[in-house]
């Protein structure tokens, strides 16, 4: 983490453009990138269209996942996001499958980039008012060879966007602040969507993380890796935790990821993502068992440490004590 990155962020109401450097393009192409990536994803390529992106997990043989991904159509191709600091690991289990579809790529695009954009000021920016045609996550408006994404707002419902650049670098929006990916990951946490890291990789099924929620897991399709694990914990109704977004004060360090959760000093659950957001005080995403007691969970190691339940932007009906059903 650079300098720049490690210091406090504001408010997640401020419009701004961030390269997000931290993400890479990866491109599948070729007669069987349809079929290869129904058969390894948790989302239904054939709803993965030019004017819709949506996304997706890609899961073990036990359902935990090691990949979470956004894909975007781009012609006959699909293209997918990767963390930089996952894509050997990520690359490395998918290859073990694209082996079967003779003439059939996945390829990292070096010279692709995303931006991320916070605003609406800052997607007219770079559309017009075509922007404003993107009123639902997953919505997509192409500009030229380029994508403008609408993803989910952050829980004060500041619209955010992504802006895929596979082919060539297109300008960065004028009139508008860059920002750092520090604040950029604020929102993200704010807007309860996850991403994981070297800590919770396979850490947990798609449904822990509230990907089902967030566009990421199609029910009705057919079969793919992991998905008899899957499967059954939506229809049997056996989902017992899930993501929650928490705020923390009187610490002057973000959690790292995997940092448990106690409660009367025993485990409810993990910390996914966590970032500082201002003096001794931040927010985090955490995976957290649905009977637990809000009023009584600290950080292990930073007993000190605040916490409070804080709302999530979209509903999730499982964390309701009085209906367990995976709905």
């Amino acid at each position: 983490m650079s300098k720049q990155d490690s210091l406090p962020v504001s408010s997640v109401q401020a419009a701004g453009f961030v390269i997000l450097a931290n993400r890479t393009i990866v491109r599948v192409s070729g007669p069987g990138a349809d079929k290869f990536v129904q058969g390894q994803f948790t989302q239904h390529v054939d709803e993965v269209t030019e004017g819709q992106s949506l996304r997706a997990a890609a899961c073990t043989p036990k359902g935990r996942t090691y990949c979470l991904t956004r894909l975007v159509r781009d012609g006959n191709d699909l293209l997918m996001d990767l963390e930089n600091s996952l894509i050997d690991n990520t690359l490395s289990h998918l290859r073990k499958y694209l082996m079967l579809f003779r003439g059939t790529t996945m390829d990292a695009l070096p010279t692709a980039r995303i931006i991320g954009l916070i605003g609406e000021s800052a997607a007219t920016a770079v559309a017009g008012n075509g922007a404003r045609t993107l009123k639902s996550p997953g919505q997509v408006l192409q500009i030229g060879d380029s994508h403008l994404i609408r993803i989910e707002n952050t829980y004060n419902q500041t619209p955010r966007y992504e802006w895929w650049q596979p082919n060539e670098e297109h300008a960065c929006p004028p009139d508008v602040s860059e920002i750092t990916l520090d604040h950029w990951r604020e929102s993200s946490i704010a807007a309860g969507v996850p991403w994981l890291t070297q800590a919770t990789i396979e850490a947990y099924v798609p449904q822990m993380l509230n990907l089902q929620h967030l566009q990421g897991v199609h029910f009705k399709k057919g079969c793919y890796t992991g998905q008899e694990v899957i499967a059954r914990m939506h229809f049997l109704g056996q989902l017992k935790k899930s993501l929650y977004r928490l705020s923390f004060k009187n610490t002057n360090q973000a959690p790292e990821e995997g940092t448990r959760l106690l409660m009367n000093g025993k485990s409810a659950g993990e910390v996914v993502n966590a970032i500082m957001t201002g003096n001794q005080q931040g927010e985090l995403l955490a995976v957290i068992r649905h009977d637990a007691d809000p009023d009584l969970l600290s950080l292990e190691g930073q007993e000190l440490a605040k916490l409070h339940l804080e709302p999530l932007p979209y509903p999730v009906p499982e964390q309701d004590k009085r209906t367990q059903a995976d709905t």
